[in-house]
């Protein structure tokens, strides 16, 4: 004799069916090259190709897909613990092809192009991140949560992340102007050119990068550049938590107006130089770096 179906098992029934629906429902997105990623359902097993893109990916809610990374996808902890599949640079294909997974997310400045297009012939979906300015990383948010199914907290992400911005153009978007000069690294001696993300940063904060004007994403420069150039602030960043000890180096150059006003600061790394939610910590240190500058020009 069948059981009745009451109205209440109904309803769950329906709730079932409905959830079962939407983890089959096909997904698509565009990414930052402009492709069209179509996915026959949300993705359960993603590999990131550079660390940047791990820490994003739990940002949109979806951590629990990542299946692999690269090295130095270390936040947040979760990040770390799943297998690895080789440096941005150098990408241990065999090891991708094993996880089996249904979504790459692949750096398009990063990622050498040859390794993706292997990944496509092989017949794996590959997002293409390129966030050029703080404002993309909102949209990267929404729509890896679109493609992994975790679109609820990855909108609400995205509309965290845009509302600190917008506040911090409201506080420092109209303050005067401040030449900067940012080192990523001294032998060689590399910055920042015009399209490199973290020259909106120094607009977002009033400043100008000196050298805005170079189309390469991360420069090489002399010493004599930036010399001839007379930053009023150098920011450095270096490889990890504690402040170099080469951005010292400049002080051999006291008539640089930067060196005279004692405006050589530090913003770690992994706070400024990855496309995440995190920019905006290295943008405040950034910001306020640049607000103490003007506070020393002279009166």
């Amino acid at each position: 004799m069948p059981f009745p179906v009451t109205p209440r098992k109904r309803f769950f029934l329906a709730l079932l069916a409905l959830a079962s629906g939407l983890a089959r429902a096909e997904v698509s997105v565009n990414d930052d090259a402009g492709a069209l990623v179509r996915l026959s359902r949300p993705a359960r097993r993603i590999v990131t190709l550079a660390p940047h893109l791990a820490e994003t990916l739990f940002a949109a809610g979806a951590g629990d897909r990542l299946v692999g990374a690269v090295d130095f996808s270390d936040h947040p902890e979760g990040a770390a613990r799943v297998a690895r599949v080789g440096g941005y640079s150098r990408i241990d294909l065999e090891t991708v092809v094993a996880l089996k997974p249904d979504l790459i997310v692949a750096w398009q400045s990063g990622n050498a192009p040859a390794d993706i297009d292997k990944l496509r012939g092989l017949g794996f979906p590959v997002y293409l991140s390129q966030p050029d300015r703080p404002e993309d990383i909102a949209g990267e948010i929404e729509r890896l949560g679109r493609l992994a199914g975790t679109s609820p907290a990855a909108d609400e992400a995205a509309r965290d992340f845009r509302a600190r911005l917008a506040g911090l153009k409201r506080r420092y978007g109209g303050r005067p102007v401040v030449r900067t000069f940012y080192e990523i690294w001294k032998q060689p001696l590399s910055t920042v050119g015009g399209r490199q993300i973290i020259s909106s940063v120094i607009r977002l904060c009033g400043g100008e990068n000196v050298f805005g004007r170079l189309g390469a994403i991360a420069p090489v420069v002399s010493v004599e550049a930036v010399v001839a150039a007379d930053p009023e602030a150098i920011i450095a960043s270096g490889m990890g938590e504690a402040r170099p000890d080469w951005l010292d180096d400049w002080k051999r150059w006291p008539a640089m107006t930067a060196v005279a006003r004692g405006n050589l600061f530090f913003v770690p790394p992994d706070l400024i130089q990855r496309h995440t939610p995190r920019l905006l910590d290295g943008a405040e240190r950034l910001c306020r770096s640049l607000e103490t500058a003007r506070s020393r020009r002279p009166k």
